[in-house]
């Protein structure tokens, strides 16, 4: 029961946090997630024992560049491609049965491109031109906890198939089908009060966050297996780190970008 109530406050606080920053200014959000980048970036290092601060100045130095200086098409785009080619190449990580190390170098570019490139493409998603669409934002976290309470919900009740058992014994299939629907569900009570997407652009907006959201899950987690710990951090009370609780978000943020420019909401 103790455990319960901490893992519930904290959880509380967090998302107070998320969202407080969201409807009280795009600068506090814009810090808040430069500064969860770091964050991960942190407990990325140490798992993945990457030596050097420099992975820390390389960020910053992005993250700077292309939140207040970069607004042309072809930097953006540049980026979200080499964030995308990293994001699929450590999907063959993820399911390959052999063991693959990184050398510092590999380890630095992921480090910039998945962690600090989610980052980045997360904070850059709620600017429409000149305005911030503080309820777009805000449906997307929806979205993910939708699916990861759900997923955890009824995977818990009615799982009987284990998803990747390799890398998470307790995912199943039932649960990641139960967290999909709802997160569809989610997508179409969304619709209703962000009309900047139609309601088939919502529900194909919520397949690629629940689908690439479980991957960047299952992601972490393999990068903990490989490194033997449980969490990235202790930080957040009962959830472990802050990777921890936007692993999902992370990965899933450039295919979100990605998702929103082909229908021409954002740059």
């Amino acid at each position: 029961m103790k455990e319960i109530f901490r893992r519930s406050l904290t959880g509380v606080i967090y998302v107070v946090l998320l969202l407080g920053t969201v409807f009280l200014s795009s600068d506090a959000f814009d810090f808040l997630f430069m500064a969860f980048g770091l964050a991960c970036l942190y407990e990325f290092k140490r798992i993945v024992r990457l030596k050097g601060y420099y992975i820390f100045i390389a960020y910053l130095m992005l993250w700077w560049a292309y939140i207040y200086l970069l607004e042309d098409d072809l930097p953006i785009t540049l980026l979200m491609l080499f964030t995308l080619s990293v994001n699929f190449a450590l999907l063959a990580f993820l399911f390959s049965k052999r063991t693959i190390k990184f050398n510092d170098v590999q380890k630095f570019i992921i480090a910039l491109l998945y962690i600090g490139g989610g980052c980045i493409f997360l904070t850059m998603i709620p600017y429409d031109q000149d305005s911030f669409a503080k309820f777009l934002i805000m449906g997307i976290f929806i979205l993910i906890w939708v699916n990861d309470t759900f997923a955890y919900l009824v995977g818990r009740t009615l799982g009987r198939t284990k998803l990747y058992p390799a890398v998470s014994p307790k995912k199943t299939i039932e649960g990641s089908f139960g967290g999909l629907i709802f997160a569809l569900l989610a997508a179409y009570i969304l619709s209703n009060y962000e009309p900047r997407l139609t309601v088939t652009q919502w529900l194909i907006l919520a397949l690629v966050i629940v689908i690439a959201g479980n991957f960047g899950d299952l992601l972490e987690s393999k990068f903990k297996r490989v490194a033997g710990v449980k969490d990235s951090g202790a930080i957040l009370p009962g959830h472990g780190g802050i990777w921890d609780r936007l692993d999902s978000l992370v990965f899933a943020a450039p295919f979100a970008y990605l998702v929103l420019n082909i229908f021409s909401y954002v740059p």
